[in-house]
């Protein structure tokens, strides 16, 4: 009676159960399915990271010497105890009409998909290579039966291990465009007023978190600093 060469992969103490890899594998599909729209909620916030837009010494790409002057700002307001000569400018704008806001926005969302696809094509191989060994596997000796089990159980681990990674570089690149933006705005808004109205205080105005309930209209000085930043961005890009 002939015995055939290839015993049964139950049968072997020291091999991983095809049953371990199968939890393996149905578990990674799930979480291929639920994580990678993880990275998609990563939208950007730079709208939380503009929490007070005042004329402070930060650094960016800023307006050129010069170039801030405006003859048609916005003319100052002085409170009547003549305190302080007070602007504001509404952040919730400049975020949706600043370009280079639009740019590094349009930006983070490419470099996301560009890692959620990154993910799911190594989803993709593991699960092809998966289903494949489980149609040939009985067909390797238990040398190799034991190789590939212990190689697909690695490399489902390493696909947990990858999606925090990737999801990490999302949230880094986020907080770059963040301070990009920030130290673009400073400087702009800095170099404006010290041309311009030379206000003591420029104020925010924001629909999330408003930090009063009512500002005079006449000191908003929103859309001449939206022009100015757009005017100067597109010199930078030149």
């Amino acid at each position: 009676m002939e015995t055939n060469n290839i015993a049964p992969q139950q049968e072997n103490p020291e091999t991983i159960q095809k049953s371990e890899l199968s939890e393996i594998a149905e578990s990674q599909k799930t979480k291929c399915t639920a994580n990678v729209k993880l990275l998609t909620v990563l939208n950007i916030v730079l709208l939380l990271a503009v929490a007070f837009l005042c004329v402070c010494h930060f650094t960016g790409f800023g307006a050129p010497s010069g170039s801030a002057k405006n003859p048609d700002a916005t003319p100052v307001v002085v409170p009547t105890d003549g305190a302080f000569k007070i602007g504001y400018v509404n952040t919730d704008s400049i975020l949706a009409k600043y370009q280079y806001a639009l740019d590094l926005e349009k930006g983070l969302r490419d470099f996301q998909t560009a890692k959620e696809k990154e993910y799911e094509k190594k989803m993709t191989d593991f699960q092809t290579d998966y289903q494949n060994y489980l149609k040939t596997g009985d067909k390797l000796t238990l040398t190799q039966q034991k190789a590939k089990e212990e190689e697909l159980k690695k490399r489902a681990e390493k696909l947990s291990t990858l999606e925090q990674e990737l999801t990490l570089q999302v949230q880094e690149r986020q907080m770059n465009d963040n301070k990009k933006l920030l130290d673009a705005i400073y400087a702009f808004v800095r170099e404006y007023n010290a041309a311009n109205q030379q206000f003591d205080i420029i104020l925010r105005q924001t629909y999330a978190d408003p930090p009063t309930l009512y500002m005079n209209p006449a000191m908003e000085i929103t859309d001449e600093i939206i022009e100015g930043l757009n005017k100067e961005y597109e010199e930078y890009k030149k």
